[in-house]
């Protein structure tokens, strides 16, 4: 089938358009009319919403995940990490360090959403569908917000250790100043770019295009399943992301951590320095630690984020709608 675009000016061709593109059926339009700081609102009230609901289930994985710290490597599985939390510090303990990801989660996802959605509207050249366009803005939108949620990030898994001896956020974010300087709040910046990327690049894509093939089964009904079609997509992308990216999972937590009860401290912030060591000590299965708990967050976290970012642009749709109507 041909290809269709409704810009035929060669500047805005910056991703081509796939093979399959059928304007007849179509999700949201790129910008939903709505305005930069609409997409912030909805991006950060459904970030906050996502790790705030899910947090517990990132404590397991965080503690999984440390070698040479909380738990022994050989024996370490979800049962006994949660069992243990459990038995030592009580359900309290699976929310320790929520206050860092409660600093950092909404404003982190106001850049990403709005940066995803200015990225979108510029690439996709007026094809909504088209799942290239969808993955490069998701690369763009996850550098952006890396940097912002990266600090609080390194706070909150620090916070998270079996034995902390941090008493709380501030508490750990001065004494990080003083003991290792600026720099360790982004140690693990460049990891965690490198892996979101391709994260946010899958996540986004398996998610337009698994919202537009449920709207295919039953466009007649999808506005009345919307809630539905967001939350299953999301789910979807959700897992397979986290699947894809857990090693580098792994190499970003250890760098967070290093130094911290009991863990490595490296040398440099090399990635291979950290893979390396890491399959020295637990072998190549060392790099899937906690690949359990990973989807079991990102799977239940992306249907809430996309739910309530979906719910929050229609809000904002409607009350625009409104005031069209009143000028």
């Amino acid at each position: 089938m041909a290809t269709t675009t409704t810009d035929a000016s060669p500047k805005f061709r910056h991703v081509p358009q796939p093979s399959d593109y059928r304007p007849e059926i179509t999700v949201n339009s790129s910008h939903d009319g709505l305005e930069f700081w609409q997409f912030m609102i909805a991006g950060s009230i459904a970030g906050s919403v996502e790790h705030m609901a899910m947090f517990p289930v990132d404590t397991l994985k965080t503690r999984m995940q440390v070698i040479g710290g909380s738990y022994p490597a050989p024996s370490i599985g979800l049962r006994q990490v949660l069992g243990s939390i459990l038995k030592m510090e009580g359900p309290a303990g699976l929310y320790r360090g929520i206050a860092a990801m409660g600093l950092g989660a909404g404003p982190s996802h106001a850049v990403y959403f709005s940066v995803y959605e200015l990225c979108k509207d510029f690439f996709s050249a007026g094809n909504p569908n088209n799942s290239a366009a969808h993955a490069v803005s998701g690369v763009f939108a996850t550098v952006a917000s890396d940097a912002v949620i990266t600090p609080m990030d390194m706070v909150k898994q620090r916070l998270q250790l079996k034995s902390s001896p941090y008493k709380g956020v501030m508490d750990c974010v001065k004494r990080v100043l003083v003991e290792e300087g600026i720099q360790a709040f982004y140690a693990s910046y460049r990891t965690t770019v490198v892996m979101n990327a391709p994260f946010t690049a899958v996540h986004f894509a398996t998610y337009e295009a698994a919202k537009r093939g449920l709207m295919e089964v039953s466009p007649e009904n999808a506005d009345d399943e919307n809630l539905v079609v967001h939350a299953t997509a999301g789910a979807v992308a959700g897992a397979l992301a986290a699947a894809v990216t857990t090693p580098l999972d792994v190499v970003k937590t250890q760098l967070q951590c290093q130094g911290v009860c009991g863990c490595d401290r490296f040398s440099s912030g090399s990635i291979r320095d950290v893979i390396q060591t890491i399959v020295k000590k637990d072998g190549y299965g060392g790099l899937m630690r906690g690949w359990i708990p990973r989807m079991l967050f990102h799977a239940p976290a992306a249907a809430i984020c996309w739910s309530t970012y979906e719910a929050a642009k229609a809000f904002f749709e409607e009350q625009n709608g409104r005031s069209n109507l009143v000028n």
